[in-house]
């Protein structure tokens, strides 16, 4: 049998409706934890490596 894996936020075994949390709860902290940027990417992202459109021949009427 695989181990089972745990909950991030709280360490109970993770629950397959709020994967990879136990429950909404656990979700929502995590969720509320990127609202309030406590999650940080390490380093900056090297604009040359990005794709950014610079909106030419978009059609979208404003």
């Amino acid at each position: 049998m695989p181990p089972v894996k745990k909950c991030p936020i709280c360490g109970r075994p993770q629950e397959a409706d709020f994967r990879p949390f136990c429950s909404k709860r656990c979700a929502d902290v995590d969720l509320g934890r990127w609202f309030n940027e406590s999650y940080v990417v390490p380093e900056p992202i090297d604009p040359e490596m990005v794709n950014i459109d610079d909106g030419e021949g978009d059609e979208t009427i404003h």
